[in-house]
């Protein structure tokens, strides 16, 4: 009755609020729930197996990238989101930067200025490497196809 394992799992979460009132720089790793209704300038960070869930208040803000479980925003993030299980983007919602979700909602109302990019659970939302150039294909489009229709100039390729 008292001593259920339900209860004393979810009880034994820790959960942080970072309130209206206050800013904290720097970067901040947690297990459990935090909710920042103040403003954080730096990374947050939990653990993909923790279970941690993230909200981000109507009124907070977050200047630095997010990489938890879960997310539920309805404040202004700018930075990149990563998530391996959930995102919820609610009304008030502001992502300037690029959401890497599993599973994602969005309500009506939320916005994001970034590309969304998704990814299976078993990535762990791991850091996505950066896009190599792709110099024949450059060489490629420099140069007319064969049938030139005379919309594209002619570039002579670059000699070194």
């Amino acid at each position: 009755m008292f001593g259920s394992k339900e209860n004393s799992h979810t009880s034994s979460l820790a959960h942080t609020l970072v309130s209206e009132t206050t800013q904290i720089a720097g970067d901040i790793h947690f297990k459990g729930e935090l909710i920042i209704e103040g403003r954080v300038e730096g990374n947050i960070y939990a653990e993909d197996d923790s279970g941690a869930l993230l909200r981000v208040a109507e009124k907070g803000a977050v200047e630095g990238n997010i990489c938890v479980p879960s997310v539920i925003i309805n404040g202004l993030v700018r930075g990149d989101v990563r998530s391996a299980k959930h995102v919820e983007l609610a009304a008030k919602a502001v992502v300037v930067g690029n959401v890497y979700y599993n599973l994602m909602e969005m309500v009506m109302g939320s916005e994001i200025n970034g590309s969304l990019v998704h990814s299976v659970a078993s990535e762990k939302s791991k850091q996505q490497p950066e896009p190599e150039e792709n110099t024949e294909f450059a060489e490629q489009t420099t140069q007319s196809s064969s049938h030139d229709d005379g919309m594209y100039e002619e570039i002579p390729p670059e000699h070194d």
